[in-house]
């Protein structure tokens, strides 16, 4: 099993930008897709972006798509989250999540067995 937490969220005004990060517990950190998340009050959960493995596999959902940057470091056990020009409309709590089953990164959230407490990501307009 694999503890996740997330840190790095904030308050920041439109156009600026924000790190996460995901600290993983598990040293076989490296065995895992890695995913990051988020809702926003009254949605569903949404994908962000995912990451394969060995970092090479990466998706991003088509909000994120040249704004965002997740990466990993396996030696680090963490995953990142790289926000910039950021809009109010990507306010939300944030989670990261981990799967050890897919073979490469899913944008489906069901796939995941591991999730973090999420962390709060508010921009203002």
């Amino acid at each position: 099993q694999v503890q996740l937490v997330e840190s790095g969220g904030g308050l920041v005004q439109a156009g600026g930008s924000l790190r996460l990060s995901c600290a993983a517990s598990q040293r076989t950190f490296s065995n895992y897709n890695m995913g990051w998340f988020r809702q926003a009050p009254g949605k569903e959960r949404e994908f962000v972006a995912a990451l394969g493995r060995s970092g090479v596999m990466i998706y991003y959902a088509d909000s994120a798509k040249g704004r965002f940057t997740i990466s990993r470091d396996n030696a680090k056990n963490t995953v990142n989250l790289q926000m910039n020009s950021l809009k109010p409309e990507d306010t939300a709590v944030y989670y990261c999540a981990a799967d050890s089953n897919a073979a490469w990164p899913e944008r489906r959230a069901r796939e995941y067995d591991y999730w973090g407490q999420g962390t709060q990501v508010t921009v203002s307009s």
